[in-house]
């Protein structure tokens, strides 16, 4: 009995030295010494891409909230499935995220492997550039602290209810949100992140097409915006790349529009209108039509705490040489 309460003792003592570390390691000069361009690399890396490719901000804040809520921040969604594995890339709702975010990523770690090899993780590289992205568009300026770990899972089965769903009531998005840790409130603020970006057809076609049997079309749709959303995606089955952007008015600036536009019917899709809709948010997103500050405010706090969720340090992870595969193949 006294050899397994002292390993069980050694064991709690192992595990809780590694939670502090895990904290007390996270600081955003992280890489002052060992990888003193890397802030500049990430920016740089960051302004050619989304220069080039302006979509590339919204892609990679998407990336980042799909990777944070399964397994927490350590870049597991950017490993590619092996023979191995099947990895989180492959859940049907991984399917369409953007490959401009993931080559962004890859842009910056090939860049970041020839500075200082095998010293910034890919976790933390996401997270650095998401933040760049926001406010290279116009978004708040937000903390990031590094000393991330990448992490040694990623499986497609472990993204299922993990991922908000877009036919998800909204009692299940707020317990998606509360199960990692974020009020309705940061949820709220969370969800202004579809000010920028677009989503594919299918996404929202219901609302179109199948609203209910007596009325095929959701009445509370702007109807000139409904009936453009109806023209532009007619042929979606055949042609499921087809996306119209999530905020119709400034899609490509940082702003608080997104909620502007739900009190106007201008909501994309179903789980952006019953923000409106829901006694629960409804306060929150009018406060953020007409205060942008504090919907700043709001979701920098909010993506500070996104940025903690789960993260790995010390021996609970690895940084990748490649951010697409383990250093040692899992299975």
């Amino acid at each position: 009995m006294a050899f397994y309460l002292h390993f069980f003792f050694i064991l709690f003592t192992f595990i809780s030295l590694d939670f502090v570390i895990s904290k007390t390691h996270l600081k955003i000069d992280y890489y002052k010494n060992s990888c003193p361009d890397f802030q500049k690399i990430i920016r740089e890396t960051i302004t050619s891409k989304q220069v080039q490719s302006p979509t590339t901000a919204a892609g990679t804040l998407r990336l980042f909230f799909h990777d944070c809520f399964v397994e927490g921040c350590d870049a597991s969604v950017l490993v590619a499935t092996n023979p191995f594995n099947h990895a989180e890339r492959e859940a049907d709702i991984n399917h369409s995220l953007p490959g401009d975010a993931y080559d962004v990523i890859v842009r910056a770690k090939t860049a970041l492997e020839l500075s200082c090899p095998s010293v910034v993780s890919c976790s933390d590289i996401l997270a650095q550039a998401t933040r760049d992205l926001i406010t290279m568009v116009g978004g708040p300026f937000y903390h990031v602290l590094l000393g991330r770990k990448d992490g040694f899972i990623s499986h497609s089965t472990r993204v299922g209810n993990n991922i908000p769903h877009v036919n998800m009531t909204m009692d299940q998005l707020i317990e998606v949100f509360a199960s990692k840790g974020f009020t309705i409130q940061e949820m709220v603020a969370l969800s202004g992140g579809h000010t920028i970006g677009f989503s594919h057809c299918k996404e929202f076609t219901d609302r179109l097409f199948a609203f209910s049997k007596s009325t095929p079309t959701d009445p509370e749709i702007n109807p000139k915006f409904a009936a453009a959303l109806k023209a532009m995606c007619a042929n979606y089955t055949t042609s499921p790349t087809t996306a119209a952007f999530n905020d119709v008015i400034t899609p490509g600036k940082f702003d608080n529009m997104y909620f502007k536009n739900l009190g106007r019917g201008l909501g994309l899709l179903a789980t952006d209108h019953m923000l409106i809709k829901d006694i629960r948010t409804k306060s929150l997103v009018q406060l953020y039509a007409v205060n942008q500050t504090i919907f700043f405010n709001d979701f920098a706090r909010a993506m500070e705490k996104l940025s903690r969720v789960g993260i790995k340090t010390g021996r609970r992870g690895e940084v990748r040489r490649r951010c697409d595969a383990f250093n040692e193949i899992q299975t």
